[in-house]
């Protein structure tokens, strides 16, 4: 007896005519099991630049992926821009890569699983995350909202952390406040990637680079002391550590795929110490380097 496969419509997997995906105008058989974000469009040839050799290079809007060979390690590399609106956008559209069939528009028998790290740029909230240390994200809570239009989402958060979380920021009963995801990156994937030279973080990922994330320019805050709370916020031994904008988005959705995520920062500025370092650009080709070996 045949099993009934879903079949995906025009309006909802979306193909261009030379067969690519609709925003990354990458197509099936460029794909890669093996996949580095970046947000940065600039910074997908630094990571190329590390490859023995070039497959296949598209560039679309924000969206710039290379495929190619590290060390007989058959890698892609793609920039999302910034946002969990964007890794909304290319992990569905990688996932449909892999597991969709673009002929007959029908979910493939196999499934077939990616490893996904995405290297970025972070505030540190801790004393111990200072300006140019590396941290992997175990754990990363969404303030942006995404995860909560998918369901089985749930299953896969980490509920009581969340609940902790609002109770500590005041935010019960706050029909205006973001309500936060907390999800754990997979597990294997941040041992190996993090190895013994990165902090183990717990990461939020805002809707935002100013006032999500306590700035404050010519717009008052709704509340001044967010920051501070956060930084003071322990739950299990553990406290958050860093501010960045796609975390959650990323292993939230790889979760509820399939797929094995995790998120490499490299600290730029310490929101506690009040220091930055803008001119950044070479060191993390650093953390390239080691996420390129280890994954």
């Amino acid at each position: 007896m045949k099993t009934h496969k879903r079949y995906y419509a025009d309006s909802e997997l979306m193909i261009n005519d030379d067969g690519s995906i609709f925003h990354l105008h990458v197509k099936p058989e460029w794909l890669a099991d093996k996949i580095i974000f970046v947000g940065d469009p600039g910074r997908v040839p630094m990571v190329a630049a590390h490859f023995e050799k070039v497959l296949h290079q598209v560039e679309s809007r924000e969206f710039h992926t290379i495929t190619g060979y590290y060390k007989g390690k058959h890698i892609m590399v793609t920039s999302t821009g910034i946002g969990c609106d964007n890794i909304d956008i290319v992990m569905n559209e990688l996932d449909a890569l892999a597991n969709i069939d673009f002929k007959t528009r029908e979910e493939k028998e196999d499934f077939r699983q990616l490893e996904i790290v995405r290297i970025g740029t972070c505030g540190g909230l801790q004393p111990y995350t200072p300006v140019g240390s590396f941290i992997c994200s175990m754990k990363s809570v969404g303030f942006d909202g995404l995860l909560n239009f998918y369901q089985g989402r749930n299953s896969v958060c980490d509920l009581a952390m969340e609940r902790a979380l609002i109770n500590h920021l005041g935010w019960t009963g706050n029909m205006c406040a973001p309500y936060p995801y907390v999800i754990d990156a997979d597990p294997e994937l941040v041992e190996r990637i993090a190895g013994k030279n990165m902090v183990l973080g717990v990461t939020i990922a805002c809707g935002g680079f100013f006032g999500p994330q306590g700035r404050q320019l010519r717009i008052p805050l709704a509340d001044p002391k967010q920051n501070e709370k956060i930084e003071k916020f322990e739950y299990n031994g553990m406290r958050i550590t860093n501010f960045e904008m796609e975390s959650s988005a990323l292993a939230g959705l790889s979760r509820l795929m399939g797929h094995k995520a995790t998120t490499c920062c490299m600290v730029i500025a310490n929101r506690l110490a009040k220091k930055a370092n803008t001119g950044y650009k070479n060191q993390i080709d650093d953390l390239i380097s080691i996420v390129l070996d280890r994954i």
